[in-house]
This record gives structure tokens, sequence and C-alpha cells, in this order.
């Protein structure tokens, strides 16, 4: 709890500096229904004591990741970070750090980046990567533009199972822009519908986006996608995005199955659930497009004296070159989200790591005959990582959250709300995070819905 001590005067001046009349302004772009319009039921003259026990009373009513088993996934999922993540976070010559604009200042920044994009294009399976971006949805959004830049199509095929999310901030991307999108199905297995892709591939196509795993959770054929894509004469870019980055330890990586680009979110490691983020974007991509990448890349090299050495190798932001030639005006080079994520995969290793995503996968199997013990079947049959859609009764998913917190859980995602076929899906995730036991009570609780 922090103390701020604004006058009424000084209220004023800050209203008056801003443009606004009074401070419920600042608060429009709430809808009213959701607003709390009358004073909290605090009793007056409480001791600063008394009013954050209080508080805290309050605050415990919410149910968070971490106080409760958690079945959430949907793009944020629950996973453990190590206390040393954020006890190394916390340095100062990390946390007040920035900008590495000058190399002989900034090496420790500019090493932590260049170990990032070393172990993200590791995992991806693909020569280069950047560190600059914002979340999966804005990679996803940036990975389409460069595909754009480098095909010079009018027409960008999207899988209906990317993300709703990153989808809708695709779609604010290019609104303004000479280009079009078009989705492409995805069959009973969940997977994307080859037949329907080989008739939307034309000449004007530029790139294919296609979530690895999907939103359901589902992994697609990439290789036959690939291969679907190599048909067409002037073969379009095949940009995979990933919302679950431990998925890249476990399946092949998107650049060993005919990715051109690989772009995505890579939160899980290392970094916490919050309301709005912070989340870690990343693109991944072949070396012979690396001037169309967003953002920066990192370089190592030698000094004078034979010693290593980093800098910025490739700077293609508009802040460093003129802005007619810039790839992207991405402005953060999420230096502190990305520096979490390095650490987090330092203490994990190779071996770690895919241990993890191995734990990931059993839970979720092992939740997968949970419920269907109960009745409760996949609404598709196609594999799956740590993420999955299940077929509820007819009206039960829009009960589910309400009768999963109160048995002290937190419950999985309707599909009903983006996909109007789909009415009755619903998607669960089981992480490292929830145990046996927890499935078990959640299948419970899930199979005795009507």
């Amino acid at each position: 709890m922090h103390y701020l001590p604004a006058s009424e005067d000084d209220k004023r001046a800050m209203l008056s500096a801003i443009g606004a009349a009074r401070v419920d302004e600042l608060f429009k772009d709430i809808p009213p229904e959701i607003r709390c319009e009358k004073g909290l039921d605090i009793p007056a003259g409480l001791s600063e004591q008394e009013l954050k026990t209080r508080m805290a009373a309050m605050a415990a009513r919410n149910t968070a990741p971490g106080g409760a088993p958690c079945f959430l996934g949907a793009g944020a999922y629950d996973h453990f970070s190590p206390a040393a993540v954020d006890h190394l976070l916390s340095r100062t010559e990390f946390y007040s750090s920035y900008t590495p604009y000058q190399p002989e200042m900034s090496q420790g920044t500019l090493q932590s980046i260049f170990e990032f994009q070393t172990m993200m294009a590791d995992l991806t399976g693909m020569d280069v990567s950047n560190a600059s971006l914002y979340d999966g949805a804005s990679a996803t959004a940036e990975a389409a533009l460069m595909a754009s830049r480098i095909r010079r199509g009018k027409k960008i095929l999207v899988a209906r199972s990317i993300h709703p999310a990153y989808r809708e901030v695709l779609g604010t991307y290019l609104r303004c822009l000479d280009l079009d999108t078009e989705e492409v199905p995805f069959g009973r297995d969940g997977r994307m519908d080859l037949e329907a892709l080989s008739s939307a591939l034309c000449p004007d196509v530029c790139a294919l986006l296609v979530g690895q795993p999907n939103f359901f959770g589902v992994v697609e054929d990439l290789p036959s996608i690939a291969r679907s894509l190599e048909a067409v004469d002037k073969k379009p870019l095949l940009a995979v995005t990933v919302s679950e980055a431990l998925s890249l330890a476990i399946l092949n990586a998107p650049g060993s199955s005919g990715a051109d680009i690989v772009a995505g979110d890579a939160r899980s490691f290392g970094l916490p659930l919050g309301y709005g983020g912070p989340y870690l974007g990343f693109v991944t991509a072949k070396k012979a497009h690396i001037r169309q990448i967003p953002g920066r890349i990192c370089g190592q090299t030698t000094d004078e004296e034979g010693r290593r050495g980093f800098v910025l190798t490739l700077t293609t932001r508009e802040q460093h070159i003129r802005r007619e030639r810039a790839t992207s005006n991405i402005c953060t080079n999420e230096g502190l989200c990305m520096l979490g994520a390095t650490i987090y995969l330092a203490l994990m290793g190779r071996r770690g790591l895919t241990e993890l995503a191995r734990l990931n996968l059993s839970k979720s199997e092992y939740l997968k005959e949970a419920l269907a013990k109960r009745g409760i079947t996949p609404l598709f049959d196609g594999p799956t990582f740590n993420e999955f859609a299940v077929k509820l009764p007819a009206g039960a998913a829009s009960k589910a959250a309400e009768a999963l917190a109160g048995a002290g859980m937190i419950g999985g995602y309707p599909l009903g709300g983006d996909y109007a076929d789909l009415q009755d899906g619903y998607l669960v995730c089981a992480t490292e995070q929830v145990r046996r036991e927890d499935c078990d009570r959640f299948a419970e609780v899930l199979g005795g819905l009507k």
C-alpha cells in the first residue's frame, strides 16, 4: 500500500495539466456496468494497520493462480518459476538498466539479449531471433507483416484455430494496409483442413499463419502443411505462432518442419501470470530473412585484443534508421522480461525443460482420462500437448466456472464466445502446477454438470 499525499489543489493541478475536468473522466473507458458507483464498505477512522488488514481480507475473496488449482490456459499458462529468477532480476544492475545503446557500457545487457536470442533460435529450429516484441499477439502480427514484405503478396491465410486474440490483433494491424486475410477452417481432428488450404492457395497469397499447438491445444501436422505450400509456384511463407513456449521443448522444432518464420510468446519461461501481462513476444526466422525481422538483433564479436564482446548488430527499428525504411515501430526490448526468461532457461537447462514438458503432457493425459471416466470426451481427436477441448452437456459450459470456483478451483475457457459452432466446447489445461487429486476433483465437478 502506497501513501500518496496529494491535496485537492494537487489533484486539480494534475487534472488541468492533462485536460480532464474530474477524476471520473480517467475511467470513462471502463463499462459503466462493472464500475463501483459507491464507496467501499470501510468504516471511518481505521488505523493504518486496521485498514491494511481489512483490505487484505477483501482481496482474499478473489481467486488467483497459486491460491487454487488452475485449469485455465488459453494463452496464459500457470507454470512454476524458481525463486532465483526474481532474485536475480531484482539486482539493481538489471532492474535499472534499459537501453543498450553504448556497447562499452552495456556488455551485461547485450550478453543477456544474445543468450536469449541463441536459446530461442535453438528451441524454434531457426537461424536468427530478435528480442523486441510485447507479446505473442503483436509478434504474430509482425510476422505477417514481415512475410508480406518478403513475398510481396496481397493476401495472408490465417488458420481459424489460431488464438482468437491473436487474430483480432492481426486484424487491427492490417486494417489500414493493402493486405487481405482469409481464414482456413479446421477439421474434425482440430487440425487445419488441408483440402480447404489447397483451395485457398493462389498466386496472391504471401503467407500462411498457423498455431503450434493451436488454440485448442492440438498439435498441427506442420510437414504436411509445408508440402501443401510447396505445391504453389510462388511458395507462400509458412509462419508458425506459438502461445505455449514450453511445447518447443518436446515437439519437433517448427524450423525442422518447414517453417520460415516462428513467432509467439515466451511468458511461460519464468514470468508470472498477470492481468494483462507482462508478456514476452519473440520472432525467429531463417537467415535469408534477417533484414526483415522486426526489432533488434544482438551479435557476438571480438575486440582488437581478441576478447569476447557483444554489440547491436542489426537494428531495423524506426528509432535507429530512416522511418520509411523501418521494419517496425516497436520501441522496447522487453529487457527485464527477456532477462527473466533467459535466467529461467539457463536454470532449467535442455534436459530439465524437456522433463518439464513431458510432465505437462502426462498431467494433461491423466486429466483427459479422468474426464473420460465421467463421460466427458475430447472435442477433437488430434494429438494435444498440455491443453485440450472437451464437449460438455448443452448449456453446461456457462455453468462450469461458478461450479468449479465453488469447489476452490479455477476452471477452463468456454469456446462458444469465440466459435459459434462450438457452443458446448470447453478448453482445459493441466500444467505441472496441478496434482492428480486436483485432476480427479476437477473431473468430478465437471462431470456433475447437467
